[in-house]
């Protein structure tokens, strides 16, 4: 029996446009996404996660002009968070919601074409609300995840399940949240569900069928799979971890990841590893012949997108002690000196460029302020640890030494994605400015299960701003500059090559800046809270910008004293599409 519904009430919608042949997409269109203003059919606006539009009509002359097009509820009760980012190709609008909902709109009128809904079981066991991040098209269908770890093939005219894989057991802790990446034919995935001890993996599967063809887990000790065969064992059995840990070690790859074709390179954040008490996983006193750092946790992958052998590996937090998932999105770019280049900003508090070549260390510099783990980066990319700042070793008692720590453990960049703009060369990241007590616990991994051994309460360190969307030079690390907000940013970032940078706030507020100043040039209230993804696009001769608004996700959940700052926000769910209208594209 299938697992999974459409609403009933969008079966009359789908008949006369599933008579309509579907536009097919091919991997040079993959390929060329981010150069082709009239779809969207990647996740970051194209495979390098740069979040840039080159298009220019819209600009700082004339965003003032900037108006509402239409808006379209996600509708009934299940207003939770909303992460999406909307895709567009051949007339239709795709956007995910929350509990694994997929909707089909028409992008002229906003009317909805189809819905499908995911029949999620009892029991599941999300982390940091049951967001969705988006979908990926490819060929005559559109692919999403679902709350209860499965991945779902959908016909992009109907709505209809063409196929729906498993990719981990949900009873074990494991979810799925980010949009899939799309290259050569093949899907590929990570996982959800760092807190219960699951290990970090990623699958490719065939577009067509749903088969696996190869799964690659990021934990050292685990075996590969390629085409239904053992392939090789990631790492080294017991190199970095100590006895049997890493057979909960953690490392999940939740955001999902990039692909470079330059170097035919997919690159793959991982978490953080298991439990968050370092000294259960031997880190701060490794033994004879062990590191303790816990490869692959906290790290960057290079993989081989063909067969999923690890190319490279840069890990952000050896030993990680304090919840700093490795899983920031991984950026890539040509410096200004003509460099092939990779930018990730960590959710440790560090900008990272890397070589695209070998993922090999080139810079680092803070993005947020009074950073308190780490004096800084040395000249190999490794932190300088300030020992005195990692949560204490319980012992037998009932906790460790408690330490303030900067960033807390959200972060000083979680989920939400920065972008590059190929006007000014700069980076523009979404940041917070907050601190946290933290504390370890004894712990025994239980399946299914939190795995934790810690505790922690978040605080402000500022008093007048928590968010912070920061210019980052990244040829040089300088703040050109920086964007105060009172409550936490959480939404992602968008570039133009007309000169603009948009985002949204908790406050509910869509804003659009100027990409050299950090002036407000536009903004719009949504009526909810902002933590989706802004895209730009263009329809006969006109550009449209769209955004999602609907409050939640970690920081409500996660967030004490912070939350507390937006505890008033009413929870949401309306999709805004906004056009500069002709007759007005040149009025100043």
């Amino acid at each position: 029996m299938n697992r999974f519904v459409k609403a009933a009430v969008a079966a009359t919608m789908t008949f006369a446009f599933s008579n309509v042949a579907v536009a097919q997409v091919t991997e040079e269109d993959l390929a060329n996404d981010q150069a082709t203003p009239g779809d969207i059919l990647t996740n970051g606006m194209g495979r390098n996660l740069q979040r840039y539009s080159p298009m220019e009509t819209l600009n700082k002359d004339n965003v003032e002009n900037l108006v509402p097009a239409w808006a379209f509820s996600l509708g009934g009760e299940k207003q939770r968070g909303q992460e999406t980012q909307p895709l567009v190709h051949d007339g239709v609008m795709y956007i995910t919601g929350s509990y694994s909902r997929l909707y089909a709109i028409d992008l002229k009128t906003g009317k909805e074409l189809w819905q499908f809904d995911a029949r999620l079981p009892e029991g599941i066991l999300p982390c940091c609300d049951v967001i969705n991040r988006g979908g990926a098209i490819y060929g005559d269908k559109i692919y999403f995840g679902t709350l209860d770890a499965r991945i779902v093939a959908l016909d992009l005219k109907t709505g209809d399940t063409v196929w729906n894989k498993k990719i981990a057991n949900y009873k074990e802790g494991y979810s799925y949240t980010a949009a899939p990446l799309i290259v050569n034919g093949l899907v590929i995935t990570g996982n959800s569900g760092g807190e219960f001890g699951i290990v970090g993996a990623v699958q490719a599967r065939d577009a067509e069928t749903g088969d696996l063809v190869w799964e690659r887990p990021v934990i050292e000790g685990h075996m590969g799979m390629l085409n239904g065969e053992e392939s090789t064992m990631t790492g080294t059995l017991n190199a970095t971890w100590p006895g049997d840990m890493w057979k909960t070690g953690g490392g999940a790859t939740w955001l999902g990841g990039s692909y470079d074709k330059d170097t035919d390179t997919l690159v793959f954040g991982t978490g953080n590893p298991a439990p968050w008490n370092s000294h259960l996983r031997n880190a701060g006193t490794p033994t004879e012949g062990n590191t303790g750092d816990n490869l692959y946790a906290a790290s960057r992958l290079g993989i081989d997108p063909a067969t999923g052998e690890i190319k490279w590996h840069f890990q952000t937090t050896p030993r990680e002690g304090w919840d700093f998932d490795g899983v920031n999105e991984v950026v890539a770019y040509t410096d200004r000196s003509g460099n092939q280049r990779f930018a990730t900003a960590d959710r440790n508090g560090y900008f990272y460029v890397l070589n695209r070549e070998d993922g090999a260390f080139v810079s680092a510099s803070p993005f947020v302020e009074n950073i308190s783990w780490a004096d800084g980066i040395d000249e190999n990319g490794r932190p300088i640890f300030v020992e005195d700042n990692r949560p204490g070793n319980p012992l037998e008692a009932d906790k460790g030494e408690m330490v303030f720590a900067v960033p807390s453990f959200l972060g000083g960049k979680n989920w939400m994605p920065m972008a590059y703009s190929g006007r000014t060369g700069n980076f523009y990241v979404p940041s917070n400015e907050w601190g946290m007590d933290i504390w370890n616990e004894p712990i025994s991994y239980k399946k299914g299960a939190a795995y934790l051994g810690a505790g922690f309460t978040i605080k402000p360190i500022f008093e007048d701003h928590i968010g912070s969307l920061k210019a980052i030079d990244p040829d040089t690390g300088e703040i050109k500059w920086n964007y105060k907000n009172d409550a936490p940013l959480w939404g992602g970032v968008m570039t133009t090559g007309g000169g603009l940078v948009f985002f949204g706030t908790p406050e509910g507020e869509f804003i659009a800046l100027d990409d050299e100043t950090g002036e407000k040039l536009w903004s719009f209230q949504t009526g909810s809270g902002i933590v989706g993804q802004p895209v730009t696009y263009e329809l006969d001769g006109e550009q449209y910008v769209s955004i999602i608004s609907g409050w939640g996700g970690a920081v409500p959940l996660w967030g004490g004293e912070v939350a507390k700052k937006v505890n008033y926000l009413n929870q949401g769910g309306t999709l805004w599409t906004f056009k500069l209208p002709k007759q007005l594209a040149s009025a100043n």
